[in-house]
């Protein structure tokens, strides 16, 4: 930007507003149970909203509920023509292995259980490529 240009105030002032407000963080959100005690339909909203916002968008959840994916038993619905994820190789190009990455014994369990329950769900499949 050169000396000269002049930033009209009205700009400085939506930058200023927009960097004064909350940020959303972890901290900044709750969790909001949109189906009964027994059966959890979580998601969650911003603490920033107002009490009428809130309501409104819960009511507004829970009318399209149907259409989120609760669990991953919810996504076999899915087309794959819609979505999918591929690795792209080329055959002229050898593989290279990778150095293989330690996470703790506790989080070791908790990605092999996401992982099974996807394996099983049919959401991730595994794929062999050739050496």
């Amino acid at each position: 930007m050169l000396e000269d240009d002049i930033i009209p105030e009205e700009i400085v002032k939506e930058v200023e507003n927009f960097e004064n407000k909350p940020k959303s963080n972890l901290e900044e959100i709750e969790a909001v149970n949109l189906w009964d005690s027994e059966t959890v339909k979580e998601t969650r909203i911003s603490i920033h909203i107002s009490m009428l916002e809130k309501e409104e968008y819960i009511r507004f959840l829970k009318e399209y509920e149907d259409i989120f994916a609760w669990s991953y038993d919810d996504l076999t619905r899915l087309s794959t023509s819609i979505v999918t994820h591929e690795l792209p190789t080329n055959p002229t190009c050898p593989p290279v292995k990778q150095k293989l990455r330690k996470f703790k014994p506790d989080m070791s369990l908790k990605i092999k259980e996401e992982v099974t329950k996807q394996i099983k769900a049919k959401v991730l499949r595994v794929v062999e490529y050739p050496a």
